[in-house]
């Protein structure tokens, strides 16, 4: 039995070592296994974005990955975070490879921009780019100043199309005249190096491919067995991308307000203020982070001055409707956005508006009537009201009153069960007279 439990012994000690023998051997080959940081890009171009990016740069750049691949679909967005997010590129120690995958997804107007800007500017069978020209995010502009935009962008975009090799003709044309490309009318004009179908082929046609970075040096892509690593987005930033959106946003602030509202009608409730704070400045926040029209805020102001007028004053209506439009347009016209995706959505517009403005129509006319409502309790409630004398009053007596029993004292002598009128009161005793008797009806002669 102990022998048997020895060779036990030394068998598992072989395992074990044998295991650990492979392991060792196989961890630098993991080691050495070369890495693609990579980072999806599915969203508008704001700064929230933006900062994701910096963020994936950053990593890739200290992680020691061979190159950054950029999985794209976004419509386009700020012409502002998309410069920052050019700039992070041009600037990246790691070659940055933008790939628009999967299939059905764009680069579509500052999308486009950031495509050309990359190392390596690849699509997927079935995508599109392109659709750059200027939208003017506060508005339409004259002549002058659009062709100041436009000429500043094309300059923007050949600054660094032209040292990545590519046709600068075939990207102004998207500026100029919102030109759009397939993948493979990109490939045709020198504006993607390549089409793959995905991650690995895109990976496994690059390998061994030299590219020439914005400064000018030459690089020979090492990417045979390359691993792949999704850069995953942090709380902070996912918090933010959702309440980047303008709907969400002004759902925020509307919300907000509505709770603070009740908090000052009911003081000490504590939750609801609290809450209607923190939600105010959530939606202040991401408004923020934005272009916003300063007009459509003061649409937004003038509308909730409609609403208290038509409670204070009872407009029939039409002061609530002048409120309900000036909060719609004020909604819709309440981000400068380029692209649609960027703006606030119509029917949240229209939604928001009609329940926010009946909402707050009928609390603040409850709280109108409220204040202008006379206190009336005890023997002021009883002033004006019907009552019947339980028995005869000369002059006092007691009375049945709204279902209470009250003393009475009358002018006159008044028999039991005879119909009185309360007409004041003094201290506990009400005043009463005999209630006028119904007009008899008029006789013709």
């Amino acid at each position: 039995m102990l022998q048997r439990s020895c060779w036990f012994a030394v068998r598992l000690g072989l395992a074990s070592a044998a295991l650990f023998a492979l392991f060792a051997l196989a961890a630098p080959a993991l080691a050495q296994q070369p890495v693609v940081d990579k980072f999806i890009l599915d969203d508008t171009i704001q700064p929230v974005s933006a900062s994701e990016l910096h963020r994936a740069i950053a990593e890739a750049n200290s992680s020691g990955a061979r190159a950054l691949l950029i999985q794209m679909d976004t419509p386009g967005g700020l012409e502002t975070s998309m410069r920052a997010m050019i700039s992070d590129i041009l600037g990246s120690r790691v070659p940055v490879v933008v790939f628009v995958s999967p299939s059905g997804a764009r680069a579509g107007s500052a999308g486009f921009f950031i495509l050309e800007s990359a190392d390596v500017a690849a699509m997927a069978p079935g995508t599109e780019a392109g659709a750059a020209h200027v939208v003017f995010e506060m508005g339409k502009a004259d002549s002058i100043e659009m062709e100041k935009v436009e000429n500043d962008a094309e300059a923007f975009l050949r600054s660094y199309v032209t040292r990545r090799g590519r046709d600068a003709a075939a990207a102004d044309a998207a500026v100029k005249s919102s030109a759009s490309y397939t993948a493979e009318e990109a490939l045709k004009n020198h504006l993607v190096d390549l089409i793959a179908n995905n991650d690995q082929q895109l990976l496994s046609v690059l390998n061994g491919r030299q590219i020439t970075r914005f400064d000018g040096s030459k690089m020979t892509l090492n990417l045979a067995g390359a691993r792949i690593e999704v850069l995953r987005t942090s709380l902070r930033d996912e918090l933010l991308g959702w309440l980047v959106n303008p709907n969400i946003a002004l759902l925020f602030l509307v919300g907000g307000a509505l709770l603070i509202y009740l908090e000052f009608n009911a003081p000490g409730t504590i939750v609801p203020g609290a809450l209607g704070t923190l939600m105010v400045l959530l939606g202040i926040f991401g408004l923020n982070l934005l272009p916003i029209r300063f007009t459509a805020v003061l649409l937004l102001l003038a509308g909730m001055a409609f609403f208290i007028l038509e409670a204070k004053f009872g407009g029939h209506g039409a002061l609530a409707i002048a409120g309900i439009l000036c909060l719609t347009f004020g909604a819709l016209t309440l981000v400068a956005a380029p692209i649609p995706q960027l703006g606030v959505n119509p029917l949240v517009a229209v939604a928001l508006s009609l329940g926010f403005g009946g909402i707050t129509v009928f609390l603040l006319r409850l709280v109108v009537r409220a204040r202008r409502r006379k206190a009336l309790i005890g023997a002021d409630a009883m002033v004006g009201c019907r009552a019947t004398a339980m028995e005869p009053l000369a002059p006092e007596g007691h009375i049945l009153v709204e279902g209470e029993i009250w003393r009475a004292v009358s002018p006159q002598p008044v028999p039991a069960g005879a119909s009185l009128r309360v007409v004041g009161f003094e201290q506990m005793l009400l005043h009463v007279e005999p209630a006028l008797p119904p007009l008899p009806p008029e006789t013709h002669h």
